[in-house]
């Protein structure tokens, strides 16, 4: 709790994020969720390596502590480190209140780990995240609470606007067209003004707005998707040509077939996302936002961006099929002349590998010859690592995938 530490790869650029600044640093004003480069200069301070696989680890343990006492049901886990829980029908169980029910939970975590932890109380899903976001942080023990009143006088004329829950740069940029910087200011607004700059997405706004959710846990639990898909993405490490990222996306497709062979599922659509190096002649305040939490690009990731959606016209999970669709798709719609940084692909339709019929031009046996080649490398990598079997091209120089086979969501394992 005292030590200027940020969470950061030393070994990656300046531009990497610290996925964690400590208390200490952010006392000295360095922004929470910061670039490496955005630290002040003169500030001293140490790194350390992220460490995902016991992040993990310890986030298992420390929801194993809360199912001591509540019911996974009544549990939605949010992220690594954070998780709704609807105490509702524990307060009378127990005979207490929310806020000594929450200091339970976290003399619990803090006893078995090590770990403080804090906690958000509210009377609906979103002002629960709010008071863990905005007030927790500035409560002595550590708790924040809110309820639609107190809502109205501690958070809808807090700015910057971006701390609260689902309002990135972007938003906050749309929404600051018509000078609404705050809560308060968006409750002001128009609806039809607010229908119309966001469409259906404005009622998120609305309801926000005035410290509405009607969502809860029991009805995320009950929710079942009318479509399931799978991405992978990655920020590119430098300026990659477009041979160079045709390499790497053929080594993205390789990775998701056999994670489709692995599941035993078939798709019948894909997706592509190719982002572009921003101008290096630009200012380096172009199109930027500042919301509190360091600079980010205005537009989102930023740059331009080029791809498109296909159809594969079958269900299937052939890596022939899927690197060809794949490959067209860039090909067509992929700059040649401008340096590109980020590639994200997508496969949606997703079913059970049962529901895929062979038709009249199938080869059966080419089909069954290609699917026990994919199955011996989903074994030979689960056995000894996904390292143990890769094509040549991934030992180019600019290819990534044995960096990211070492990694877990695109950091150190």
């Amino acid at each position: 709790m005292s030590a200027r530490l940020v969470v950061a790869d030393p070994e990656r650029s300046r531009t990497t994020i610290c996925l964690a600044v400590s208390p200490a640093l952010k006392a000295l004003g360095v922004k929470n969720r910061c670039r490496v480069f955005e630290i002040p200069e003169g500030i001293e301070y140490e790194m350390a390596r992220p460490r995902m696989r016991r992040y993990m680890e310890v986030s298992a343990a420390i929801y194993a502590l809360y199912l001591k006492r509540v019911s996974a049901q009544d549990v939605h886990v949010y992220s690594i480190d954070e998780c709704f829980i609807d105490a509702t029908p524990y307060l009378r169980l127990y005979r207490t209140d929310a806020r000594s029910f929450a200091r339970t939970l976290m003399s619990d975590v803090r006893r078995e780990t090590g770990i403080p932890a804090t906690a958000g109380i509210g009377t609906n899903l979103f002002l629960a995240k709010v008071a863990l976001d905005v007030c927790a942080k500035h409560a002595p023990d550590g708790i924040g609470q809110l309820d639609e009143e107190s809502f109205k006088r501690d958070i809808w004329f807090h700015r910057p606007i971006t701390d609260i829950w689902g309002i990135g740069p972007g938003i906050a940029r749309r929404l600051e067209k018509y000078g609404a910087r705050d809560l308060a200011s968006v409750a002001a607004m128009r609806e039809e003004t607010l229908y119309r700059e966001f469409g259906v997405n404005a009622e998120f706004l609305i309801d926000h707005a005035w410290g509405q959710e009607p969502c809860t846990i029991a009805e995320i639990q009950a929710y079942v998707p009318e479509g399931r898909s799978m991405t992978n993405g990655q920020v590119l490490p430098s300026d990659y040509s477009f041979d160079e990222a045709r390499m790497v996306l053929r080594e993205m497709i390789d990775a998701s077939v056999l994670e489709l062979v692995e599941s035993r599922q078939v798709a019948d659509r894909i997706s592509l996302y190719v982002g572009y190096a921003r101008d290096k002649n630009a200012s380096r305040d172009e199109d930027m936002f500042e919301g509190g939490h360091g600079a980010r690009p205005a537009h989102g990731w930023g740059g331009a961006h080029t791809g498109g959606m296909r159809s594969l016209g079958q269900k299937s999970n052939s890596q022939r099929i899927m690197a060809t669709n794949f490959l067209a798709l860039f090909d067509e719609t992929t700059h040649r002349d401008t340096p590109i940084r980020r590639i994200n692909i997508g496969i949606a339709g997703l079913a059970p590998e049962a529901s895929m019929p062979l038709t009249l031009f199938d080869n059966a046996e080419d089909a069954a010859r290609e699917r026990h080649l994919q199955e011996a490398v989903v074994n030979i990598r689960g056995k000894f690592g996904k390292n143990a079997m890769l094509k040549g091209t991934s030992l180019h120089e600019k290819a990534t995938a044995r960096e990211r086979n070492n990694q877990i969501g695109g950091h150190r394992a």
